[in-house]
Parts: structure tokens; sequence; C-alpha cells
């Protein structure tokens, strides 16, 4: 049972990052969807012609980031040949590339680019989850495959005490969250349909900002676009009660 609060303000306090690290180690160890673990394998197996070269992560890919998060990005699922095959949640695809360079603007990521679980990337106050850890076929998990991912993600949100908003990339994503929050005894103040940049706000304190996911689909085309992402990440930092270190470009 979770031991976050239940009513009132979320306290901060101490980040626990041997919690979180044995939650990455379970994460990885898991296989309790045979068809999604399957799938990674055989990707990893088979690979693509642009990294034959590589050997592929293929498992369940771990959360990560700085334990002292304030903001929690909260992805769909691993890409294929992205975080399927670098190990690091939005790492060595297009969506990543987006997301990146949009943290990196709001002081979130010390570098714009990241390309490789090892390549010395580090996020500042944010942490990257999703809602299923291993990379579906057609880059869509069942509704029972997310079921079975989410005591990650309520393990991961009672582990970061100055966790203050999270940002949904994506329907599936905020809708993640919001079953998250209720197996936890939290409900929305408001009822808030997902749009990009809706704002949600939950009895516990927590607050949520809707983002179209920045997936090939979105941006190539042009349902998302670079200004759109920048400020729905500059509202989310609002959000934490921070202030911008820049603005978006207009």
């Amino acid at each position: 049972m979770s031991t976050a609060p239940r009513t009132g303000r979320r306290r901060a306090g101490d980040p626990r990052p041997d919690v979180l690290e044995r939650i990455g180690r379970d994460v990885v160890a898991c296989t309790r969807c045979p068809r999604l673990i399957a799938h990674c394998r055989e990707v990893a197996r088979v690979r693509v012609r642009r990294h034959r070269d590589e050997v592929y992560w293929g498992r369940p890919v771990p959360s990560f980031g700085d334990p002292g998060a304030r903001l929690l990005v909260l992805g769909l699922a691993p890409a294929a040949h992205g975080a399927n095959r670098t190990g690091r949640m939005f790492t060595g695809d297009s969506s990543g590339d987006w997301l990146y360079r949009a943290l990196h603007k709001a002081g979130f990521a010390d570098r714009a680019r990241s390309v490789a679980r090892d390549d010395g990337l580090e996020l500042r106050g944010a942490w990257i989850a999703a809602t299923a850890h291993c990379a579906p076929p057609d880059n869509r998990p069942t509704p029972d495959e997310m079921r079975r991912c989410q005591p990650f993600l309520e393990r991961e949100i009672a582990a970061l005490p100055s966790l203050r908003a999270v940002l949904a990339l994506g329907r599936i994503a905020w809708d993640a969250a919001l079953r998250v929050q209720r197996s936890r005894g939290v409900e929305p103040t408001v009822r808030v349909a997902f749009a990009h940049g809706a704002t949600l706000a939950w009895t516990d304190g927590l607050r949520m900002v809707g983002s179209y996911h920045p997936s090939r689909q979105n941006t190539q085309t042009g349902r998302l676009d670079e200004k759109m992402l920048d400020e729905a990440v500059f509202l989310a930092r609002r959000a934490c009660g921070l202030r911008a270190l820049v603005r978006p470009r207009t």
C-alpha cells in the first residue's frame, strides 16, 4: 500500500534513489506481458538496417531522471528502435529529439539531445516514465498490459516526494495518470478532458498538464509543432511552482 498522503498537499521529503533504483530493477526483470517481452526480443534480434550493427536493449525499459523531481513526464511506451534499442526512455528516436529540446529549453535537461543510455545527459528536476515499459507492436499496448504496468508508476509517484506536476504526453498517458491517482485515493478537483495545454488539479496538490505526444504521426502532420510542445513544457514548469528560465520561441 502506498505511503503517500491521500488527501491534502503533498509534502516534500528526502528523495529515495534506492527505492527508485529497486523499482527500475523490477521493471527490467518484469515478465508479466509475454506478448510484449516476445516483441521486444524479436525486434532486438532482427533489428533494422540503420542499426544493424548495434546491440539492442530488448527488455522492459526503466524510468529515469532526478530523484528530487518536481515534474513527472509520462509517455506511452518505448519505441521499438528507440528506447527498446538504447535502454533509456525517449532516447534514440525522433520523439525524444523533440522532447529533450523542449526539456532543455525549460531547464529540465542539461542538453538538448539524447542518443544513447551512456551519453551523459542528466535531467534536473524531472523524471521520465511511461504507461507501458515494453515496446508494443504497432505502438499500441493493450488495456490489460497497461494495467499490469500501473503498479510501477504508483510506486514511482510514492517515491518522488518533491513531485508537483505531471506532463502527460497524449490522451493515453493522461488517462493512465488519472487511473493511478484514483488507485491512490486521489481525485481531480474538477473534471477536465484531455487536450493540448489542458490543466487539471488533484486533491493531493499535484497538477497535470496535457500535451500531444511528439510522435511522428503528430509532428509530421502538423498537429504538434515545436512551439506548441515548448509551451506545454513551460506550462508544466509553472505548475511545478518554478519560474521559467527562458521563454518559448514565438
